[in-house]
């Protein structure tokens, strides 16, 4: 993650503010109303590129540490590199260590591949056969299957940005232009696709998440939703080289009510990441299931507004709101922090956890003269999501 680490600084920052073209909007102050910090950390509201996130400073020893924030991260991780380094100078920090170092590349990748999930959500739309990647890695099988086959629309999923960035770089010397690629939960990705437009999902090699399995893609409600999305006749294809995993995923699929499934050990593929090279030279087993779909579902739909529409009086808030998690049986909520304004009255940001137990949202509400909205951008209608903002809109505006 990219961070700087400075000791000292000449001069405050000053909000609004704008430097080398970054906009540095208000900084907010934790409250410590859960007495978890000993020392203050900072929300810093930056817009780059037209994107809206947070850097996170506090305390770090003798020193300031300067990171980016978990809950607003964008990419390409550039964008927050500049706004750390742009901070640096503003303020004249005396930097002891930074990650945030630009390098000249030669070839700079398109970002017009790279969406934000609201575009999944609002302004997707194709007449082509879509085909889907989760977890992508280095690119190899994904690059080669939108080659071989130009007509249809991939869709690349990661959530580790190195892997995007070069991705994105590769597709630009490839001159590819059939792929879109999002940063996001796949277990929660295929709820804003269209039912029955998709004629394959790969995912190969999943983290086997051994420990915690709960983490695991492979579940009743994401092959539920894998059959949702896919047309008569489209693939869910497995391939692992750990058979806990396979025995794991096997035993999902074959307890479901109908269906086909094939199993095949060491298939060859006509393209292998470096991984499965060296893993079959190992002597290690790859094993591969593949699901069939057979039948045709409706299009799902749900009414919802994640508006607050009602005065909220931050003060108010911040005294009497309860940081005990709300548990019901199908969505949570959990106050997480609180941050204040220093510069604006009455104003300031609820962290909030909530959602599915399984796949939790992380959000800021900004309060800002008794009117609140989600920082960023509004959370993903899913059922869980929908539900835990109605119950949350409750407690903030209660009179």
């Amino acid at each position: 993650m990219p961070h700087i680490v400075f000791d000292k600084y000449k001069k405050e920052l000053v909000t609004p503010s704008k430097f080398n073209n970054i906009s540095f909007d208000f900084v907010a102050k934790s409250y410590n109303f859960t007495q978890k910090k000993r020392n203050p950390e900072y929300k810093i509201a930056v817009t780059n590129n037209n994107k809206e996130f947070f850097l996170t400073l506090k305390s770090k020893d003798e020193s300031l540490l300067l990171k980016a924030d978990k809950v607003t991260r964008v990419t390409p991780v550039q964008i927050v590199k500049d706004a750390i380094n742009s901070y640096a100078e503003t303020v004249e920090a005396n930097i002891v260590f930074s990650n945030t170092q630009n390098f000249n590349q030669k070839v700079k990748p398109d970002q017009e591949n790279l969406k934000d999930i609201d575009f999944f959500v609002n302004d997707f739309q194709t007449d082509k056969e879509i085909q889907i990647e989760i977890g992508f890695g280095s690119g190899r099988h994904l690059l080669h299957q939108a080659k071989e086959n130009p007509d249809i629309q991939f869709i690349g999923l990661e959530i580790h940005t190195p892997s995007i960035e070069q991705l994105l770089k590769q597709l630009t010397i490839q001159k590819i232009e059939n792929v879109l690629v999002v940063n996001y939960d796949a277990r929660l990705f295929m709820e804003f696709i269209n039912s029955n437009k998709v004629g394959r999902i790969f995912v190969h090699f999943p983290v086997p998440w051994d420990k915690k399995p709960h983490r695991r893609i492979y579940s009743n409600a994401f092959i539920n939703e894998a059959l949702r999305v896919l047309k008569i006749g489209g693939t869910l294809e497995l391939r692992t080289d750990s058979r806990k995993y396979f025995d794991y995923c096997t035993e999902l699929l074959t307890n479901l009510p109908k269906g086909k499934i094939e199993i095949d050990i060491n298939k060859d593929l006509k393209v292998s990441s470096k991984y499965e090279d060296r893993w079959k030279k190992q002597g290690k087993h790859i094993y591969d299931v593949t699901l069939y779909c057979d039948n045709l579902d409706e299009d799902i739909s749900l009414e919802y507004d994640f508006s607050f529409n009602k005065e909220i009086e931050f003060s108010k808030i911040i005294k009497n709101i309860c940081t005990k998690a709300i548990v019901e049986e199908d969505y949570f909520i959990h106050i997480e922090d609180i941050f204040i304004i220093e510069d604006k009255r009455d104003s300031g940001l609820i962290q909030v956890t909530y959602g599915s137990f399984d796949r939790p949202l992380n959000k800021y509400i900004l309060i800002d003269e008794k009117k609140a909205k989600y920082f960023q951008d509004t959370p993903l209608p899913t059922s869980a999501n929908i539900k835990a903002h109605n119950k949350l809109k409750e407690i903030l505006q209660d009179d």
